[in-house]
């Protein structure tokens, strides 16, 4: 809308000037249509206008048109309606009884097209239409593995439905954040049209003074890849996505009392979307149906999901110290003991810390840590590089970060024993973890053994969970055997004799 003061102007090049439409176009920059609606315009009353018979009219088939231009929203943007199309269809609903002009079609399609795709940013509207969603996370506590932490869930509410999904994490970072997204797309079989967001730093770098924020990379090149709209609630307006507000609450109660427990969180998050799935068979609290029946309207309002799907991970590089080792984050992790002193890739994932060398080539895979100033040690590496010098162990910087039993073990080993037993440590390794394998060191010493095979026996009871077989007592009365030393003469004379 133009200010009055451009608008005064253009009154006055046509009023007391005489300058064409076209000429007060070219002077003042502005579009025709814009100059002809200014010079036409009589009613500068502030406030409500009165409609005009045109707008009276189209109000009945405002629904119906309605109804196309919103299924547009995931249609493909060649295959969308233009004003032309909604004119040949309404004639082909209403015949004759159609009293609209295709200039009255063409105003209305533009004015709904432009509240529709437009990037409103600010309050979500009070009514939802079907294929959106809201996301935030909620804060909990889980126990994996019988290690009990404090969580995030990443929530995904549908606000036309109240349906909803959940996935864990141990952290907020960017990789969760779109990995639990990911999770839920691929889930459904479909992405919301358009996804609310607070604003979280796994996505916005920044809050601009104009009000526009700056987005992390990812995040664009995601939601670019996915082709959902991003909007953003005003900051400390959580009251903009209630919805979703509710639904952390809802799953916190619902989901997570009493605290779970589970062995794998990646293989929990799997039975957490079925677990949603059979939520939403209940009632909706509002509308007599149940929220399934809400959420596949949801679905048909929905993007198809993409051909490829999107890799969530990010790269950093790093170098390795002596000891073949690099820092991420706050946490330290292994290399290989050939990589010391260069130049590595590290690859982060929601769930691991994946070590590459210069090249791309896979070195190591760890699992992400998300405490402060630990360490993630995968001995393998190592330990197959020294397997193939065994007399060389004693003087790498690496020989000290063995545990004590086993460096006691391999000095007093010889060359062949040294390799035989660098080999079965990796065996064991490979299958559990280093306190095993030392575990399985010490009782196979402390019964009198201290051959590489008993060591392997030893673990293997461990590992399986076998009794170990006690000692077989004997008494003290029983008979020695007499030594017998045979003679050998009688076969030496019967071997003479078949000689001659």
């Amino acid at each position: 809308m133009l200010t009055m003061s451009r608008v005064h102007y253009i009154k006055e090049l046509s009023q007391f000037e005489g300058k064409s439409l076209r000429e007060i176009s070219r002077i003042t920059g502005h579009a025709f249509a814009t100059v002809q609606k200014y010079v036409d315009k009589e009613d500068f009353n502030d406030g409500p206008q009165r409609g005009s018979k045109n707008e009276l009219k189209i109000d009945k088939y405002k629904e119906l048109i309605d109804s196309w231009l919103e299924a547009d929203l995931t249609a493909p943007r060649k295959q969308r309606h233009t004003a032309k199309r909604v004119y040949d269809r309404l004639e082909e609903v209403f015949g004759d009884r159609l009293d609209l002009s295709l200039r009255t079609v063409q105003y209305y399609v533009s004015a709904k097209k432009k509240e529709l795709f437009s990037k409103k940013d600010g309050s979500l509207p009070l009514n939802h239409p079907a294929g959106e969603a809201q996301v935030d996370f909620g804060e909990a506590t889980f126990i994996e593995n019988g290690e009990e932490f404090t969580g995030y869930y990443l929530n995904m509410s549908f606000p036309y439905s109240n349906g909803g999904y959940v996935q864990i994490f141990r952290g907020q970072n960017q990789e969760c954040f779109l990995q639990g997204m990911k999770n839920i797309f691929e889930h459904m079989g479909r992405v919301p049209y358009k996804i609310w967001f607070d604003n979280l730093s796994a996505a916005v770098i920044s809050i601009n003074k104009d009000g526009n924020r700056t987005l992390t990379q990812q995040f664009e090149r995601f939601a670019a890849h996915y082709k959902f709209q991003v909007n953003f609630c005003n900051p400390a307006s959580g009251n903009e996505k209630g919805n979703v507000e509710n639904k952390v609450g809802y799953h916190r109660r619902n989901l997570f009392v009493p605290i779970p427990a589970f062995k794998n969180i990646d293989d929990y998050n799997k039975l957490l979307l079925q677990i949603c799935d059979n939520d939403m068979d209940r009632k909706h609290y509002k509308n007599d149906v149940t929220i399934k029946e809400l959420f596949n309207d949801d679905l048909k309002k929905m993007f198809l999901l993409p051909a490829a799907g999107f890799e969530i991970h990010r790269i950093f590089s790093a170098i390795a110290d002596n000891y073949g080792k690099v820092k991420f984050e706050t946490n330290t992790y292994s290399t290989s003991p050939a990589l010391a002193g260069k130049k590595v890739l590290i690859k982060a994932t929601a769930f691991q810390v994946i070590i590459l060398d210069e090249k791309y080539g896979h070195v190591v895979t760890h699992r992400r840590l998300y405490c402060k100033n630990a360490e993630s040690m995968n001995w393998i590496p190592y330990l197959s590089t020294l397997a193939r010098r065994p007399s060389a162990l004693k003087y790498t910087d690496f020989y000290n970060e063995l545990p004590e039993p086993w460096r006691n073990y391999l000095d007093q080993s010889d060359k062949d024993k040294k390799k035989l037993a660098l080999h079965a440590l990796i065996k064991m390794i490979q299958e559990s973890e280093m306190q095993t394998a030392t575990s399985a060191l010490l009782q196979t010493i402390a019964i009198g053994n201290n051959d590489v095979d008993s060591i392997i026996a030893t673990y293997h009871r461990l590992v399986n969970k076998l009794p170990e077989i006690a000692k077989m007592q004997i008494a003290g009365d029983i008979p020695k055997n007499h030594i017998f030393t045979p003679n050998l003469d009688v076969y030496n004379k019967f071997l003479k004799g078949r000689n001659a």
